[in-house]
């Protein structure tokens, strides 16, 4: 039998697990899939030793960036986003940049110049990169703003108005506090923007709801776990 797992903390609930337990049973793949919820203070031990018992391993929060001490290489793409939610054999990768750009692209339109993403972990790394590279500008938004990027103070009319995309990469919204989301001037959304939220469950945040009702599209975060999800599955085989 094969062993994969996740690492993250706190793991209340995965995506991950779910998919590749439902694609072990329909596939009839002899392998199983484990949550490792792993405290900050027991990351080292706990990775190195995972390591070297699991076929292949997933990376969530607040763990995607502080992994990458521990592996002994990256691949171009997460040396260049500089996160990582994938591992194989001791090899970090990011295959959040991929099923972002995938769950995304058929949704832009022509103006969609620059976007506006919010918070600044692992996945907005993943996210600012797939945007540059299909040649829109990301800004990040932090509660703790430094060189470069914006609070969520400095949203004024004029910045929403021009930037038509605006990418939630924070856990506002998410269960079980689905009644939270980030503080922007939703008031300035129109029908030329595009919402996404990074968070898959509930189906519809806070954050999106906001948007819908200003007239925004809006998309959540399932197309871009079932892409990055695919692309482990080649990694690991």
């Amino acid at each position: 039998m094969r062993h994969f797992g996740i690492i993250g903390f706190p793991l209340l609930h995965s995506f991950s697990a779910k998919y590749f337990s439902e694609k072990f049973a329909n596939e009839h793949i002899d392998a199983e899939y484990s949550l490792y919820p792993i405290e900050e203070n027991h990351l080292q031990e706990e990775a190195k030793r995972l390591f070297a018992s699991l076929d292949g391993m997933n990376v969530t929060m607040p763990y995607k960036q502080t992994i990458i001490p521990y592996l002994d290489s990256l691949d171009d793409t997460a040396q260049a986003v500089g996160a990582v939610n994938v591992v194989h054999q001791h090899i970090g990768y990011n295959t959040d940049c991929l099923g972002f750009m995938e769950s995304i692209k058929p949704l832009l339109r022509p103006y969609d110049r620059k976007a506006l993403v919010l918070g600044t972990g692992g996945a907005s790394k993943a996210v600012c990169y797939g945007l540059r590279q299909s040649d829109i500008e990301p800004t990040l938004v932090s509660r703790t703003p430094h060189s470069g990027m914006l609070g969520y103070e400095d949203l004024t009319k004029d910045i929403m108005e021009t930037h038509t995309i605006i990418v939630n990469c924070t856990p506002l919204g998410m269960l079980p506090k689905i009644d939270t989301c980030p503080p922007i001037p939703y008031e300035a959304i129109t029908a030329r923007h595009l919402l996404f939220d990074c968070v898959y469950n509930p189906e519809e945040t806070l954050f999106l709801r906001k948007g819908k009702e200003q007239g925004a599209m809006t998309q959540n975060g399932m197309g871009m776990l079932i892409g990055q999800a695919k692309a482990a599955w080649k990694i690991w085989n």
